[in-house]
């Protein structure tokens, strides 16, 4: 049982709010990509059906996006307050990366995201594609920054260290573009893209189980997010688990104590076997109920039979991150990862049989799987920042000593006033976005208006809530 510290509590509550913040941005990139998409369909095509999906899920962007834009702005603050000796030290680098995602990625996106949203009848049909690209290259360029300073973290590099103890800047290519990058940017977009097509695919499935249990006539709308989204996850699931392989082969290299933690791993060997299940002991150095599969550890970790696992014996226990946790964190996310691409391939033979829209039990199996891409996600995060300790920036400066000198009942009291606010506000935000997404495309849907998202969950802007309809008073109250 770890100690109940203002330590333990300072990086309790950037995992809680991160844990919030990070679902919403890679919702908001994986959508305003399909968006784009969309609307490239549509003026292709000009079927009337891609446009009506278009503006289906382009109020449900402008509500994902409002809130994380809210919740990003709440991790920022942390730095000041319970990470400044950190701030402080890797300033001199961070901070100018994370304005130029300011600068660069989120001007371009409220730059455009008015246009996209209220403007295609006032701009033409060119020009809001535009606005449309920009906003979904907006997003890219956002995950673009933040996981460079991720990255960085991870796998510092183009920096010098000053008498004072400061990192300071000294090629900024190499700092960018540090050793993981390359593969952490690729692995993080595709994990947008795969969380955002189970959610699609889940809306297009709960409508058509809608449809069938009720007798009503097939929405063509519902049909075409299922479609695509099982498209999505038949091609981006495997080429995720390849960059997952690419990713895995990059941690060996840079941070093997990382690997020996996920891997459940205490002794370095050749041969390694893979514990598929198990509970790694940090007190007795084991891993206790071991199910293993000889020498497969090694084979996808090193694509040899006879390549060398490290162990968390080869570091001194100081240095080891807490192996519970990156062991489970890791196996939930490959997990689910096997799990999504094992949809699309069944999805692929449902399609070359033309049982694609009428299998219920695959409708089901994608509705439960809705919100898996999401727990992968959170999970693989989980791996990769649980799995850095006990440093912020790895193997240079420790996480103890990177905290504010602040009192435990000071962290204490913002972290409960966090909890309250976050639950309430972001679960109200949640149940609007679904509430959203249980409302079936509307064929010939016009242009969103500011109120047209609350509104399409019972909400009716400007009137107080206590006399709006049952409906809305019932989603307040909830």
């Amino acid at each position: 049982m770890p100690e109940i510290d203002a330590l333990f509590l300072a990086r309790a509550q950037f995992a809680f709010t991160i844990t919030f913040h990070i679902v919403l941005p890679a919702f908001t990139i994986g959508l305003a990509s399909y968006l784009m998409v969309l609307e490239a369909l549509w003026l292709a095509t000009g079927r009337q059906l891609f446009l009506d999906v278009f503006r289906y899920w382009l109020k449900i962007f402008a509500v994902s996006f409002a809130m994380g834009v809210v919740s990003g702005l709440v991790m920022s603050y942390q730095f000041g307050t319970n990470w400044s000796v950190f701030s402080d030290k890797a300033g001199p680098v961070l901070g100018p990366l994370m304005g130029y995602e300011v600068l660069t990625a989120f001007f371009l996106e409220a730059g455009f995201l008015g246009v996209m949203l209220f403007g295609m009848q006032k701009v033409g049909r060119g020009l809001h594609f535009l606005a449309t690209c920009m906003v979904a290259g907006g997003t890219l360029l956002s995950a673009f920054w933040i996981l460079s300073v991720n990255s960085w973290m991870q796998t510092p590099a183009g920096y010098s260290i000053s008498p004072d103890g400061r990192f300071m800047p000294e090629d900024w290519w190499a700092i960018v573009f540090n050793p993981s990058f390359h593969v952490r940017l690729p692995h993080m977009v595709l994990a947008s893209y795969l969380s955002v097509a189970f959610v699609v695919g889940a809306t297009g499935a709960w409508h058509l189980l809608t449809e069938r249990r009720t007798g009503s006539a097939r929405n063509p709308g519902a049909k075409l997010m299922f479609s695509m989204a099982l498209w999505m996850a038949t091609f981006v699931a495997p080429a995720q688990i390849v960059m997952g392989d690419f990713h895995g082969i990059n941690t060996l290299e840079h941070q093997p104590a990382k690997i020996a933690a996920m891997e459940g791993n205490w002794t370095a060997q050749r041969h390694a076997p893979l514990i598929l299940f198990g509970v790694p002991n940090m007190a007795t150095e084991r891993t206790d109920y071991a199910i293993e599969i000889p020498g497969l550890s090694s084979m996808i970790l090193t694509h040899s039979w006879d390549g060398e696992v490290p162990g968390l014996k080869s570091f001194p226990p100081a240095d080891r991150p807490p192996a519970l946790i990156v062991f489970w964190s890791f196996r939930i996310m490959v997990g689910l990862g096997m799990l999504m691409a094992l949809v699309g391939f069944v999805s692929l033979a449902m399609r070359r049989g033309g049982r694609l829209y009428e299998s219920v039990w695959l409708q089901r199996a994608v509705l439960l799987m809705g919100p898996a891409g999401f727990i992968a996600l959170v999970s693989g995060w989980v791996t990769t920042e649980v799995g850095r300790q006990p440093y912020t920036v790895y193997g240079l400066l420790r996480t103890a000593d990177s905290v504010s000198p602040i009192g435990l009942p000071g962290i204490a009291t913002s972290l409960a006033m966090f909890a309250v606010v976050y639950l309430l506000v972001y679960a109200a935000g949640f149940l609007i976005l679904l509430r959203m997404m249980a409302r079936p495309p509307v064929l010939g849907e016009t242009d969103p208006d500011p109120g047209a998202p609350l509104r399409s969950a019972g909400i009716t802007p400007g009137v107080p809530q206590a006399l709006q309809g049952d409906g809305a008073h019932a989603a307040g109250a909830r």
